[in-house]
């Protein structure tokens, strides 16, 4: 089997369309749709990083209806 790489980019009605392949009209082929892979910066990836955190009411008790005294 011979393997080619041609690299199209998606049409805005989500198609892709092929041209002036190297092959015989009416030739099977078998089509597979690789999409590459892009590494997240570090930005991308810890949005909230080095944003002011603001903490409200930092000493009021949390939850405190949901204990119970035994």
């Amino acid at each position: 089997m011979q393997a080619l790489r041609i690299q199209a980019t998606v049409n805005p009605d989500r198609t892709l369309v092929l041209g002036d392949l190297p092959l015989a009209p009416g030739e099977a082929v078998e089509v597979i749709v690789l999409v590459p892979t892009l590494i997240k910066s570090e930005a991308q990836q810890y949005p909230l990083r080095g944003l002011p955190i603001t903490y409200l009411r930092p000493t009021d008790p949390v939850a405190e209806t949901e204990w119970e005294v035994t």
